[in-house]
């Protein structure tokens, strides 16, 4: 058996900005690789991840260049750190996992095209808005393929028939019909998205860092996990006694909205 070669360590693939009111950036920086996943970026999401835990509200994940992601490098072999923890949180269904159970929110600024894994990181992101010219699609059918993360991913996510479409016929769909698909929340022209994706990540910021995590964790149990009425009701009533017991957040806006005050997100 061949060794492992050792990821290199000094390029600087993944890019991370903390902002003074609870938003963070994960850049991917692979721009000539259309920032596909290799170790070494694996490796960069997962400790920017661990510096956003217990700082960032909320992530805003988008790549540099032409390309939000095209997906994990196929052509880089079998790499290691020299650390087995890291490699086993860098497996690529592993960063999946470390994103879907990270407590800040994670927004999708999908820039560009985005194909197998990188469609992938939109549907494990919370929220997504895509440039109206972002092209997502999953090339896999045509390597002879199933999409492994990608199309459950999809198939979770979507609707039957749009899911069937990625998987089945490699095609690429552009960032309007994601948006009208649901697989982002919302599509904009290129030019508009960091204002727009900006506008999202500050309002989700301005709620209580507590009252997100929960209700993150919520949204992924309900129907994930969840799909029975009275259990799913049930599970907001531990939702809810979690969060008086963790924070003072509600208490306080229910103090102000007896007071007549505004909240944050009150129109």
């Amino acid at each position: 058996m061949t060794a492992p070669m050792t990821a290199p360590a000094t390029e600087e693939v993944v890019l991370l900005e903390h902002q003074d009111n609870g938003v963070s950036r994960i850049t991917f920086n692979r721009p000539a690789k259309r920032n596909a996943m290799n170790r070494a970026a694996r490796v960069g999401i997962v400790r920017a991840l661990d510096e956003c835990r217990g700082r960032s509200k909320v992530i805003v994940m988008t790549g540099n260049g032409p390309a939000f992601c095209a997906g994990v490098d196929l052509k880089e072999g079998d790499v290691s750190t020299g650390d087995a923890e890291l490699d086993r949180r860098s497996e690529w269904a592993a960063v999946q996992e470390e994103i879907r159970d990270h407590p800040a929110v994670v927004i999708a600024a999908v820039n560009g095209t985005a194909l197998g894994g990188g469609s992938t990181l939109i549907n494990v992101a919370d929220l997504a808005v895509a440039a109206d010219e972002a092209l997502i699609g999953m090339p896999e059918i045509g390597f002879g393929l199933y999409p492994t993360l990608a199309g459950p991913a999809a198939q979770l996510r979507l609707q039957p028939k749009h899911a069937a479409w990625l998987v089945l016929t490699a095609e690429r769909v552009n960032g309007t019909t994601a948006a009208e698909w649901g697989l982002v929340n919302l599509s904009v022209p290129l030019t508009e998205l960091d204002t727009a994706v900006t506008a999202l990540a500050e309002r989700v910021a301005s709620f209580d860092a507590t009252a997100l995590e929960w209700s993150k964790k919520a949204l992924w149990k309900i129907p994930g996990e969840i799909s029975e009425w009275t259990e799913a009701i049930a599970y907001g009533h531990e939702v809810a006694a979690e969060l008086r017991s963790r924070s003072t957040a509600l208490a306080e806006g229910l103090g102000r909205f007896r007071a007549g005050e505004r909240n944050p997100g009150q129109g």
